[in-house]
């Protein structure tokens, strides 16, 4: 009963910080929540990211095994490339905002129901991912086209007071 209670008020909270995301039993984001239908199996699995470069390895080589372990290597491929976008991003853009605040962990989440993932990362860094339309010399710019098309859905979410938390949808 007492787990069941703290659960329910996980996910009637609100207020995240950067430091404190942690996906709460039956998290799924909000803009999201109709891809659900049913009860379906449920787990999550959750990596913390030192703030150096071999993360991003260390980031896709998780979500691998973790599919793997989910019995959905089906969607591994797909996985590894929007993990290493979000991650990159978040490094690149979400500590690089927040120098102030550079030394804090990205996590990474990985939360199953039934046959579709959602990967989530949170980052300290207060700018919001937003699609760019680069010129054909520009190098880079097309990391969130990249997650877009490999995704049901993506998106993001501020977290108080300073954060947010992009997360991509997989089936």
């Amino acid at each position: 009963m007492i787990a069941v209670q703290s659960a329910q008020t996980a996910l009637s909270r609100t207020s995240w910080t950067a430091l404190d995301w942690w996906p709460p039993v039956g998290w799924w984001p909000d803009a999201a929540r109709d891809l659900l239908s049913g009860s379906t199996a449920m787990a999550s699995a959750t990596f913390v990211l030192p703030p150096q470069a071999e993360s991003v390895h260390s980031a896709r080589s998780f979500a691998t095994g973790t599919l793997i372990g989910w019995k959905l290597s089906e969607l591994t491929e797909n996985m590894e490339l929007v993990v290493s976008e979000l991650a990159t991003n978040a490094f690149r853009h979400g500590l690089r905002l927040a120098e102030s605040r550079a030394k804090e962990p990205i996590r990474l989440s990985l939360l199953r129901r039934g046959g579709m993932v959602a990967c989530a990362l949170n980052d300290p860094g207060s700018g919001f991912p937003a699609l760019r339309d680069p010129s054909p010399l520009d190098i880079g710019g097309l990391g969130l086209h990249i997650v877009e098309s490999l995704s049901l859905r993506w998106g993001w979410a501020p977290l108080a007071p300073y954060g947010k938390i992009v997360w991509a949808i997989l089936r």
